[in-house]
């Protein structure tokens, strides 16, 4: 991070935005001291900035916990829409998740989590919904994985280490070694096949994305429902669809 001049930094601004990264997916209502918390903030800091979201029409409040607007989207959307990625991909995923009747998306890496920038939804698979700007865990996550496995192997055992290892289900894995090993496994198959370790339930199967250097810029992934198929006659039914896409984008991502 680039550090600016102490007179050019705002911290109010700063202590609003960090209010705002602490929603998430699966803790859309806070309190105020849940919000202090999540953020590190003193409960009355916290408590400033909820109210200003609410009096902006950023945050909705029933006089316990706070939820955010649609508002906010505005935030987001313009960055998310002025991303070439994201426009490039969405047609593809439209025609793809068509194809194979299941949930596409595309995701790029952000430190220790993976966001994801375009998505076509067939049904719903997971408990959270997701959408642009949806956020996961990179680490156990197939989209993630495939995007660490992209990495040069130091740089992806510091972000596992200073990920939250903290079991999502019981198939989790949770020790950066075993991690990393599924990482190499990642690397030398070109996929990833996630057995239920997001979430009880869900089998997702990754493919990276490569631009026309060779370099991997997001992942693509499809998710659906374990009680269908193994996960080895889940990768042997979507595993070439994907590839036929990732090979079809390898020649217009820059």
């Amino acid at each position: 991070m680039r550090m600016v001049n102490k007179t050019d930094f705002i911290a109010s601004l700063a202590k609003g935005l960090k209010v705002i990264e602490a929603f998430r997916a699966e803790q859309p209502r806070l309190s105020i001291t849940e919000v202090a918390e999540a953020t590190g903030l003193d409960r009355a800091t916290a408590r400033r900035c909820l109210l200003t979201l609410h009096e902006l029409g950023y945050a909705d409040y029933d006089g316990k916990f706070f939820t955010l607007t649609p508002r906010v989207l505005r935030l987001g959307m313009g960055a998310m829409a002025a991303i070439p990625l994201a426009q490039l991909v969405q047609p593809w995923l439209d025609q793809l998740s068509e194809q194979i009747g299941q949930s596409t998306s595309v995701s790029i890496l952000d430190d220790t989590e993976i966001v994801y920038l375009a998505r076509a939804a067939q049904r719903r698979v997971m408990s959270i919904g997701l959408m642009p700007g949806s956020r996961l865990p990179a680490h156990c996550t197939s989209m993630g994985r495939v995007l660490l496995a992209a990495l040069p192997e130091p740089e992806a055992r510091a972000i596992i280490e200073r990920s939250d290892l903290t079991p999502r289900t019981p198939f989790s894995l949770t020790a950066p070694a075993e991690i990393m090993a599924r990482l190499g496994q990642v690397r030398a198959e070109g996929h990833s096949l996630n057995d239920q370790e997001v979430e009880l339930g869900l089998r997702s199967l990754a493919v990276p994305l490569y631009n026309i250097h060779g370099r991997v810029v997001a992942a693509l992934n499809t998710g659906v429902a374990a009680v269908h198929a193994s996960a080895q006659e889940m990768a042997a039914l979507y595993l070439p669809p994907l590839l036929k896409v990732q090979e079809g984008l390898r020649r217009v991502l820059r």
